[in-house]
């Protein structure tokens, strides 16, 4: 389980948020300039709060009292707005990045399950120039997932993506979640992309859920 509490002061407000996720899709919605990347980027060890306490599955990121957790230590996938994959890089070592031993027969039979899913395969050998833009996502999202990580964090993923290919990455999510069945903070500001994948929905505004 995710337990956040979250204090921070923000240039225009007090970002003060409180809540647990179970195996679910919660969502983070509301308008832009909310603090709703900031509750990522704080959960990913990429932004520190100046108080509160966050944990995962009894595994402290945050304690105002202590040293925070560094983020390579916090088994997050973390999928960012823009992506973030390396352009010198195939798909292939994009989605390989970070995982430890590649050559497992284990992490070999997951990783070709994340390419079934995402119906990536026919990519590795491709440079990110050379894909479309739901591709990439797909990229990312395979990337996340590849390193078994016990948190995922999804910052807007599908607002660059045409109406089909947006649906079609949605349903995709969906199947993931129900085969990894972990905690995932999702942004969005699409109303039915919220509806269609949160299990809950938090409302934020001016850094407090609503």
């Amino acid at each position: 389980m995710l337990s956040v509490e979250i204090c921070k002061k923000l240039p225009h407000f007090l970002l003060d948020v409180q809540f647990e996720a179970e195996d679910e899709i919660i969502i983070l919605f509301g308008p832009s300039g909310s603090g709703k990347t900031t509750i990522l980027n704080s959960i990913a060890g990429i932004v520190q709060p100046d108080a509160g306490l966050i944990q995962l599955n009894g595994l402290v990121f945050f304690d105002r009292k202590a040293k925070p957790l560094p983020t390579r230590a916090r088994r997050i996938g973390y999928l960012f707005q823009d992506y973030a994959l390396f352009p010198h890089m195939t798909v292939e070592k994009n989605i390989l990045y970070g995982v430890r031993n590649k050559r497992d027969h284990k992490k070999r039979a997951l990783i070709e399950k994340l390419l079934d899913v995402l119906k990536i395969s026919h990519l590795l050998p491709k440079y990110p120039h050379q894909i479309s833009g739901g591709e990439k996502q797909r990229t990312a999202l395979a990337r996340a997932l590849a390193t078994e990580p016990e948190l995922l964090l999804l910052d807007e993923p599908f607002s660059a993506l045409d109406k089909d290919t947006r649906l079609q990455c949605q349903n995709e999510l969906l199947e993931l979640h129900r085969m990894w069945r972990i905690p995932v903070l999702l942004v969005t500001h699409d109303e039915e992309e919220a509806k269609k994948l949160g299990n809950r929905v938090l409302f934020l505004k001016q850094g407090k859920i609503r």
